[in-house]
């Protein structure tokens, strides 16, 4: 598993989003990212995320940060996701789980004492430039917009 760090070059990625548009890493070039990867569409810790980020989405622009979401989910799932709660950024898909293995936001994970392959939740604020200059591994569903900023006081 590729074990990234803060100061090294994000990994170059692609994808279609849930509208079908290829979307690529340089799209986001000039702006910081915050790239997050989630396990799963309509999951309760995953739907609180997504909405938080919503929430405060035009902070975030406003403070020069875009949002770009990734799950192993399909298209199709996106776009109800993002449609039943109104997400106004994109949503990429996965299936083949390249993207989540480049960025290490797939292995193994452990529950009720068994273990499994899955989506480590995961996010990296990824800079202008295409550095990552922060990586959260104990995302706060619920307040993970208020856990970006502190990252920068």
């Amino acid at each position: 598993m590729t074990e990234l760090k803060e100061g090294q070059k994000a990994p170059f990625f692609e994808g279609k989003d849930q509208n079908g548009n290829l979307i690529k890493l340089d799209d986001f070039k000039g702006k910081k990212l915050v790239l997050y990867f989630y396990p799963k569409d309509n999951t309760p810790g995953c739907t609180d995320e997504a909405c938080n980020l919503r929430d405060n989405y035009n902070s975030l622009i406003s403070k020069g940060f875009d949002v770009l979401g990734i799950s192993p989910d399909s298209e199709k799932s996106h776009q109800q996701f993002a449609g039943k709660h109104n997400l106004t950024f994109p949503l990429i898909s996965d299936p083949d789980k390249k993207i989540l293995s480049d960025y290490g936001a797939w292995g193994e994970k452990k529950m009720y004492g068994k273990s499994f392959m899955g989506v480590l939740r995961t996010t990296f604020i990824i800079n202008e430039e295409g550095i990552i200059e922060k990586i959260v591994k104990k995302v706060d569903t619920k307040k993970h917009a208020e856990q970006i900023y502190k990252l920068y006081e």
